[in-house]
């Protein structure tokens, strides 16, 4: 099993959220407990600002047994199918592409999602497992 995580999850373990921390390093240890855990390179991006440097920020991916990915091909079409989509719909741009690429990513190359955003994966990548 592998599973995708996302940048949320990381911010509220590595800024120990007041709300969210426990739950998502929980949620994080019970995904690892059935396999591989990764990040795609957008996730990567979003997450090593919170560090001093990107060495810091692997070192801190690794110590939580995460690797990073690359994003394939079929995961970026994917991802401009769902982007499509949402702009056909009338959706406003308060959602960025990189929300797109990092669904698109987990339901191609991996077997679910771990994030706290369900509802807007629920909605544009219907057949992606996210992880409760």
């Amino acid at each position: 099993m592998i599973t995708a995580v996302d940048t949320n999850i990381l911010i509220d373990i590595f800024l120990d959220d007041k709300t969210f921390g426990r739950s998502s390093a929980k949620q994080l240890r019970s995904c690892l407990q059935d396999g591989a855990l990764v990040v795609c390179d957008v996730v990567f991006v979003e997450t090593a600002p919170l560090f001093p440097s990107v060495d810091a920020c692997l070192n801190a991916l690794a110590a939580l047994s995460i690797r990073n990915t690359t994003i394939a091909l079929d995961s970026y079409m994917a991802a401009a199918s769902a982007w499509r989509a949402y702009r056909e719909s009338g959706g406003a741009r308060n959602r960025m592409v990189a929300d797109f690429l990092i669904g698109a990513h987990a339901l191609v190359e991996c077997d679910r999602l771990l994030t706290r955003d369900r509802g807007f994966y629920r909605k544009y990548f219907q057949k992606l497992r996210v992880f409760e």
